[in-house]
């Protein structure tokens, strides 16, 4: 009980510090890189050049998909009546699309002519993935599956339309957004399947 309870507040604490966290991380990265490439990024643009089918790793990115996956873990919020989790997997991709405009001229870096960090793809993709982890629950499968969907994505971009740094950016953006959508929500270790206000002790 003493464990599972440690276990709970550390990640309650994680949830509460992570989006500050997460956007220095991406700040300070968005510093670093400046306006052009990095030899790493330029290692996964000249693999996407040379091995042209890795681009149908941009099916992970794809807004149809997405839309489908957010969808999907709509329905099973609505079928627990977690309507304040229901209304954040609404505003939460929206949010993200928005301050991905808002950053990238800020940050001023470009990839052919056209603004790239953060990438807005990964940011939603990332924010997608996470509303299907509240919804269903941090089973260990689906943090699995979660990540190595965003893995694929994440290399599906970098080998087409944005330099990796990019999409690492969009990873920070993205789980901050997460845990922010989250906290808003309500949600903790505890939910699913288990009394929510806790009235049992």
């Amino acid at each position: 009980m003493i464990t599972r309870t440690t276990d709970r507040t550390a990640t309650t604490k994680l949830v509460r510090w992570w989006p500050l966290i997460a956007v220095l991380a991406m700040v300070a990265l968005g510093i670093a890189v400046r306006r052009g490439s990095t030899p790493l990024d330029d290692w996964f643009l000249a693999m996407g050049r040379v091995h042209r089918q890795l681009y149908a790793l941009l099916l992970f990115t794809n807004p149809w998909v997405l839309v489908l996956l957010l969808a999907g873990a709509g329905v099973v919020a609505l079928y627990q009546r977690r309507w304040r989790l229901a209304g954040a997997m609404v505003v939460t991709p929206l949010a993200a699309f928005a301050a991905v405009r808002l950053l990238k001229p800020l940050f001023d870096r470009e990839k052919e002519g056209a603004l790239a960090y953060p990438s807005g793809h990964v940011t939603v993709t990332v924010v997608v993935l996470g509303m299907i982890v509240l919804a269903v629950g941090a089973r260990v499968w689906l943090l699995v599956a979660v990540t190595a969907y965003a893995i694929l994505a994440l290399l599906g971009q970098a080998f087409r339309f944005h330099y990796f740094t990019d999409t690492i950016g969009a990873i920070f953006l993205g789980t901050a957004l997460v845990c922010l959508a989250a906290w808003a929500a309500g949600v903790d270790r505890c939910q699913p399947r288990c009394d929510v206000r806790h009235s049992n002790g």
